[in-house]
């Protein structure tokens, strides 16, 4: 199956991505994943991305669009990949399908994680993390530390990251909304959206968007 998840920060997108590519046996594709692994290969295209990145300017989107090309074209992706991250925007999406057409292949399905602004908020903005090992985090209320403001592994000091502040989160929901969402109008008219309730626990999550695919 091809498969792009889409949704807005904090929806859970690398975490059912992850479990549905695991679910499915074919690759997640992480926009993240392919900037790290260009740039710490050496690549023509990361050392492009780098210059962009290093110089405060956004990756333009040949540069992704390549990178996503040559990812796809990875022998374990012949027979499907769940892409998470890519495409971003309604000219990514439209190279894409492009890129798919000239294979003489086309996406099965993509999947909406849809959560209400609010709780993107409440699930951002409540993560505590240790200053000793980013590994450790909690959530102020999904799952606060037994002592508030210390880590119950190591004991080192918990902390709220300056890019998960509310005021953060809701500038990175109007860069979602404005830049990525019209995406979702573009699957909807090719009827490939399938929207998925992303509340709840992540298995409940997973289980919907696997019950949605097999339909």
């Amino acid at each position: 199956m091809r498969i792009v998840l889409v949704g807005p920060p904090g929806a859970g997108k690398g975490t059912q991505a992850a479990f549905l590519a695991k679910n499915l046996s074919i690759p997640h594709i992480s926009t993240g994943d392919l900037f790290r692994a260009n740039i710490s290969q050496g690549t023509e295209l990361g050392q492009q991305a780098k210059a962009f990145m290093d110089a405060g300017d956004l990756v333009p989107d040949e540069v992704t669009i390549g990178m996503a090309k040559d990812r796809m074209e990875q022998p374990d992706a012949v027979n499907g990949f769940l892409l998470d991250g890519f495409p971003r925007n309604v000219s990514q999406a439209e190279a894409l399908d492009v890129m798919l057409q000239a294979e003489g292949m086309k996406l099965d399905a993509v999947l909406d994680l849809e959560v209400e602004e609010d709780e993107v908020v409440k699930r951002i903005a409540g993560r505590r993390i240790c200053r000793n090992d980013s590994s450790h985090v909690f959530h102020v209320t999904y799952a606060p530390a037994k002592t508030a403001g210390v880590c119950d592994t190591c004991g080192g000091e918990l902390y709220q990251r300056g890019d998960d502040s509310e005021a953060t989160v809701r500038n990175r929901l109007e860069v979602y909304h404005t830049q990525t969402e019209p995406i979702i109008d573009y699957y909807k008219a090719q009827g490939l959206l399938v929207t998925i309730p992303a509340l709840g626990e992540v298995a409940d999550v997973t289980k919907r968007a696997m019950d949605a695919l097999k339909k």
